[in-house]
């Protein structure tokens, strides 16, 4: 299986990862390692993505997964057994528990306190991350100010073209996201990672890392729900390890 790791001075224990679409069991469109459950892929061959995940990542817990909905909600791990939220965040301080998001073009966000004794991961699509699924995810640490943050994945700027009112929207809460759009034919190509770094800078968080991929022009190495519509979905987990340095 193919992986991407944050890379980030987190503590040794901390451990996160970043799916691709290789080394799965899916059929095309969903070829080959799609984790999500909601796509229209065989929903046995979903559970081996997702068994294969866990196994080689050594997870302590199987990821907790959420329903996304393009909201703010942020839960706090453990769940209740089989219990699947509508959430597009989770966070925990407990050892061993997973925080994961799906995508597929919209930015996955891994967090994790400078003591590595809190974690969490965010999917921010351009909704969530103008309505402050970011902030709300921070607001659940207790010092922002020292929380690392890693963008995973995403839409890159060449490709997130938009319309004016998602534009407006942006700058509706800060002025200076007009910098992260760029005018194409009669609409804009947004910057999500730019967009996300204002956010984060704006609530304290000065340690940013990641943000280098394209999903839409990758199409070996990520879905792309832009790009290919029906597609699947690659993950983004964070946990604390069991074993500390």
């Amino acid at each position: 299986m193919d992986w991407i790791t944050p890379d980030w001075p987190a503590p040794s224990w901390i451990k996160a990862v970043s799916t691709t679409r290789q080394g799965g069991v899916s059929s095309v469109p969903f070829d080959s390692l799609n984790l999500g459950d909601h796509v229209g892929d065989d929903s046995d061959l979903v559970v081996k993505n997702r068994q294969t995940l866990a196994e080689m990542m050594s997870m302590p817990t199987s990821p907790a997964w959420l329903n996304q909905v393009h909201g703010t909600e942020v839960v706090t791990l453990p769940l209740a057994v089989d219990e699947v939220p509508d959430a597009d965040a989770s966070f925990t301080e407990a050892q061993g528990q997973v925080c994961v998001v799906m995508t597929a073009d919209c930015l996955p966000v891994l967090f994790c306190n400078e003591e590595g004794t809190q974690v969490g991961a965010a999917h921010a699509g351009w909704r969530g991350l103008v309505n402050g699924v970011l902030e709300q995810t921070l607001s659940k640490f207790d010092e922002p100010s020292k929380v690392m943050v890693w963008l995973g994945p995403a839409i890159g700027p060449d490709a997130f073209e938009v319309g004016s009112e998602v534009r407006e929207q942006f700058m509706a809460h800060n002025a200076a996201a007009e910098k992260a759009f760029k005018p194409h034919k009669d609409r804009w190509l947004a910057d999500i990672y730019l967009l996300a770094r204002q956010r984060l800078q704006s609530a304290g968080v000065t340690q940013i890392y990641g943000g280098e991929h394209c999903t839409v022009s990758a199409p070996e190495t990520f879905f792309s729900y832009r790009r290919e519509n029906r597609t699947g979905r690659q993950a983004s987990c964070i946990w604390i390890g069991t074993e500390r340095d």
